[in-house]
């Protein structure tokens, strides 16, 4: 085989001496052997377990021959499009074909379908009738019930029934996968494994028993979008391990997709178990030939602390995929990692992340979710820290200051983002001052979102008086280290519960911080969020109340309000300031946002008098005045020009580009670039304001 790497070929099969494969992974990404690829997590946990495995990456789904390459396995098929949806890697928030793919060697588009998890079970399904098909991932993971899907704008059968896949595998899947591997292995047929915590089966009715809940059939939510906002209500109340009932949804034609609840979280030592599996670390040598695969450059130097998030944004899919419960590797795990990259002949001594989906978790919310769960009407930290909450970050420093004392570490960095109201909860601010001090890479990345707190509100985050006051306290630790550091702040346009004055007044504070965002996520409505349920109905699933959505033209000019310096949103952005009445925008003064641009006609006008002017010129000395006025204004023209072209800026998409939370998370965010913008270097020079 290819230097230890699992096999992809039946000649790598025969050097490793297989005949037969247990398992062949169907995969939508790239083949990584890295633990932030959960194809390789999940192989390798297989592989400890004595099950063989070979890999199919990235099949061409228009020849039935490509899914037989590595032959019939003995137990059946595993299936993911990869760390991403496939819909979300393939489109922008704005339906736009997306140009580049950062799971796929040479970062080439177009080597995955659309809907890859159904269009390669029904591959497989064409050549191999009866074996058995599990599907994992995030994609499978977040449709494994009906859900709404903003591509088709409606609602989507589970993904079960539209792949014809026999079972699906939800969550991290370490647990589930073991359990049906040794099912299939013991003889038990595919459709008897009804017993599998973190598994989705078919069966022709609704399981009996007073751990079952029966949702609203699929024909109910297609009349009554009330009726799939109380079924999301449901099932998000029913995402935990320890208190999750049965789910089961019925569909035409008596079949029924029945979910059972959640696996249990890892310990701390089956954590690092996962981690310490002999993962190559690299792509596999057949993407050497495309330049390797970008998404690996983003992770290669950096540490998965953590899995599991209790901060609990609406907009967020964690609570789905990785649960409330945050899962922890120890310290040694962590440094012995660490000790292995200062070995790698690439490394130049810096550490690119220690975190997770947030980096600053790394122990449960509170002492007794890991016996009893999460609170199922109540989170963690929104609308207020909960009264039981530990902030507590002395694990945290201790691990960091490890980490920096290793040698051959020079810097240790925290990029997957800091959540600022767990922060502030924590009354010993050690690690906020270290924070500021030693692990800030003269930026730091936080997401306050948005600045209104009716919008905060729907999204499930701190109000705009929480991030003032970090901003102060990060800006005050800055100057005692003397230090010039800022803050990178996130934002998202066209939430629902965002009006567009909302938006004008996020337009405002993006003038009063002094700078131009480079990133801004527009809302993209992707499975299993509180926030896709609110944009599908109209009503926020906790409450049943409704809720203003933004859609259509005001979805973009809320988006273009965020960037009012990009010419290219000028006329949008003139527009939402007519409609709101805030004309006052309008003008020279340094508080508006756009300069009034002269009427079309106007133009026209004053062109055509220029023109008959110089038409009416007949002697030499004024043909040779007028021809000396032609020059200039043609060199004027071309000035024109090349400012509008100079300006015309470049849109492009930034999918998820951190692989530990694209399993978790699930949304995408839009760069928007103008060709004069200040960077965020010169313009925090100015004070940062929220």
């Amino acid at each position: 085989m290819s230097r230890g790497f699992l096999p992809t070929t039946r000649e790598e099969m025969e050097q490793a001496g297989i005949r037969q494969l247990d398992f062949v992974y169907v995969i939508g990404d790239a083949y990584v052997d890295h633990p932030s690829f959960g194809h390789a997590v999940i192989s390798r946990v297989l592989e400890a377990r004595g099950y063989t495995v070979g890999i199919i990456s990235q099949p061409d789904w228009r020849r039935d021959e490509s899914i037989s390459v590595l032959g019939e396995p003995r137990l059946g098929f595993l299936v993911s499009s990869g760390n991403m949806d496939s819909m979300v890697n393939h489109y922008t928030v704005s339906k736009k074909r997306r140009r580049t793919d950062a799971f796929t060697p040479g970062g080439v588009m177009g080597k995955r379908p659309d809907r890859a998890d159904i269009v390669y079970c029904n591959l497989i399904r064409r050549s191999y009738r009866s074996k058995p098909i599990i599907l994992g991932g995030i994609e499978a993971s977040l449709r494994r019930l009906a859900h709404y899907d903003y591509w088709s704008d409606g609602l989507r059968r589970s993904i079960l029934l539209d792949s014809g896949a026999d079972l699906i595998s939800y969550g991290m899947g370490e647990r589930s996968i073991v359990e049906i591997a040794d099912a299939l292995n013991a003889g038990i047929g595919v459709g008897d494994i009804t017993f599998v915590a973190g598994t989705v089966y078919k069966a022709k009715d609704i399981p009996d028993g007073a751990g079952v809940l029966e949702l609203p059939s699929f024909e109910a939510l297609q009349k009554d979008r009330a009726a799939y906002a109380e079924s999301f209500r449901l099932q998000y109340q029913n995402t935990d391990p320890f208190s999750a009932k049965c789910l089961a949804e019925r569909y035409p034609n008596g079949i029924c997709a029945v979910q059972n609840p959640p696996q249990k979280p890892l310990s701390e030592a089956e954590m690092d178990d996962v981690y310490a599996l002999p993962y190559q670390r690299a792509w596999h040598p057949s993407c050497d030939a495309a330049g390797g695969v970008p998404a690996y450059d983003e992770v290669r130097f950096s540490l998965i602390s953590s899995r599991g998030c209790f901060g609990g944004c609406n907009f967020c899919a964690l609570t789905f995929h990785q649960g409330r419960i945050v899962q922890a590797r120890s310290h040694e795990s962590l440094v012995a990692e660490a000790e292995a990259f200062a070995s790698e002949p690439d490394f130049k001594g810096y550490i690119h992340d220690v975190g997770g989906p947030t980096a600053n978790f790394r122990h449960p919310a509170c002492k007794k979710q890991m016996e009893h769960g999460v609170c199922t009407n109540r989170q963690c930290l929104w609308p207020e820290p909960c009264g039981r909450l530990e902030a507590d970050h002395a694990d945290y420093l201790a691990l960091l200051r490890r980490l920096r004392a290793i040698p051959g570490v020079k810097k240790v960095f925290i990029r997957s983002g800091i959540r600022f109201d767990y922060l502030l909860a924590d009354r010993d601010d050690r690690f906020f001052r270290e924070l500021v001090e030693h692990h800030v890479s003269g930026q730091l990345k936080v997401a306050p979102e948005h600045v209104s707190d009716e919008v905060l509100e729907k999204m499930g985050k701190p109000g705009n008086a929480v991030y003032r006051k970090f901003v102060q306290k990060f800006e005050e630790y800055s100057r005692q280290c003397g230090k010039k550091q800022f803050l990178v702040p996130y934002l998202m346009s066209s939430h629902p519960g965002s009006t567009l004055r909302d938006a004008v007044q996020l337009a405002e504070s993006v003038r009063d911080m002094g700078y131009m965002p480079e990133q801004v996520q527009d809302f993209y409505p992707t499975p299993s969020t509180v926030s896709t349920c609110m944009y599908y109905t109209g009503l926020d699933p906790r409450t049943m109340e409704r809720v203003y959505v933004p859609k259509g033209r005001e979805k973009a000019m809320q988006r273009a309000l965020i960037q009012y310096r990009d010419p290219k949103n000028y006329e949008l952005v003139k527009e939402a300031l007519i409609q709101t009445g805030r004309t006052d925008l309008i003008g020279f003064d340094r508080h508006c946002l756009i300069r009034p641009r002269p009427a079309a006609g106007a133009d026209a006008r004053k062109n055509a008098g220029k023109s008959q002017a110089f038409a009416a010129g007949s002697t030499k000395k004024n043909t040779g005045k007028d021809a000396s006025a032609a020059a200039r204004n043609t060199k004027n023209f071309g000035k024109n020009a090349a400012f509008k072209n100079g300006n015309a800026g470049k849109s492009r998409a930034f999918a998820a580009g951190n692989a530990k939370k694209n399993i978790g998370k699930a949304a995408a965010f839009e760069n928007g670039n103008t060709g004069k913008k200040k960077t965020i270097r010169n313009v925090h020079k100015k004070k940062v304001q929220p």
